[in-house]
Formats: C-alpha cells, structure tokens, sequence
C-alpha cells in the first residue's frame, strides 16, 4: 500500500503542483518528501485498515490527508486565468511547447499575491483576488 499511495500522490503533485515538482527534482528531495508524507500517514492508513475498510477507500481517504495542503492548485488557478483571458498567449505558450514551465513562472511572481490573500478553497473565486492576479499575469506577459 506504501509504494502505491507514493505512486498516487506523485502523480497528483506532477498534475496539480508542478512547481513543487521542479522543485523536489531540483533538489534531489523527491524520494525523502514522498516518504515522509507516507511515514507521516501510516498511522491513519493502519486505523482504517484495521476498520476492515477497503483498500481503495483507505488509500482515497490518506490520499485527501496528504495532499490537503496542496490545494487549491495556483497552477490549474493559473493556467485557467491564462486560457481565459490571455487566449493568444495560452495558445502561442502551449503551441511552442512553454506553457508549464511560463505557468510555473507566474507562481512565482504571483507569490506575494497568493501569500497575501491566504489563497486556498475559500478565497479562489473571490473576484478581488482574481483581478489582481490578472494584472499580475498581464505585466508578467507583456
């Protein structure tokens, strides 16, 4: 169960969060994050188990624990801001084989903006927020 909850929350960090990626390889800290996380979780892994729920359920339920500080992801947050309303950049970013790497750009130098609205699931449709990170997106592409 160990390897494939490291499996299923390296593919959830690859999709939803590839500046923590970048970041983990950049460092050679990707195998001591995952089994950290992992270590860290067993404990609630073993109580379900021994709940006799079902392995798909325990490893769902640890899955939702650890990546929980993960999301909102500011990377999908983005790269929706950028397909909807920088259209043409979206496309000639995607087309030239850029998009990730320029997106994980923009979660840098939109840090402060995410830091100083706390950006998490409450506070993602707030419109405020959304504007200004707009403004952020367009000085970052122009």
């Amino acid at each position: 169960m160990q390897t494939q909850l490291k499996e299923k929350l390296w593919a959830f960090i690859v999709h939803n969060n590839p500046e923590l990626m970048f970041n983990l390889q950049e460092d050679y800290s990707v195998t001591s994050y995952l089994d950290s996380k992992i270590k860290d979780i067993m404990p609630l892994a073993e109580q379900l188990l021994s709940e006799n729920r079902p392995d798909y359920v325990v490893e769902e339920l640890c899955l939702e624990q650890m990546t929980e500080e993960l999301k909102p992801s500011r990377y999908h947050y983005l790269l929706s801001i950028l397909e909807e309303e920088f259209s043409a950049d979206y496309e000639r970013l995607r087309e030239s084989g850029t998009l990730t790497y320029e997106v994980v750009n923009l979660i840098a130098y939109c840090k402060d903006i995410f830091d100083g609205y706390g950006f998490n699931a409450a506070n993602e449709e707030d419109r405020q927020l959304r504007y200004t990170v707009i403004g952020q997106v367009h000085e970052y592409l122009s």
